[in-house]
């Protein structure tokens, strides 16, 4: 596990700390990311930016499930102020335990990376 803060709780760049948690994951050196701020729409913005990365903001645990599985998510972003901690753990954990079902969401989601340019 590698985090990469931020370390206290007074407001802070959020795009900074997306961007760093991204490029971990794009290089390879992290498998997955997890990342957070208010809503978790922002963090998510910033990170999707980064080539290779598929975040998206999950507020219940069905989807967190879904986008690894059909979307091979490799970030979940979640929000802080929309989530209770006992949910986050267990969209955190459901979104740890899926796997990509390949197949034909394969193919979207080389479509998805085609976008990329």
């Amino acid at each position: 596990m590698v985090d990469i803060g931020p370390t206290t709780p007074e407001s802070t760049p959020y795009p900074m700390h997306g961007e760093a948690a991204a490029r971990l994951v794009a290089s390879g050196d992290c498998r997955l990311g997890i990342i957070l701020c208010g809503t978790g729409q922002g963090i998510m913005m910033a990170a999707n930016k980064v080539r290779g990365i598929r975040c998206g903001v999950c507020s219940d645990t069905f989807s967190a499930r879904m986008i690894r599985q059909h979307n091979d998510a490799n970030m979940l972003s979640l929000g802080a102020r929309v989530v209770g901690e006992g949910l986050a753990l267990e969209i955190v954990d459901a979104f740890l335990s899926a796997t990509f079902e390949g197949g034909r969401h394969a193919t979207r989601v080389e479509m998805i990376a085609a976008l990329e340019g």
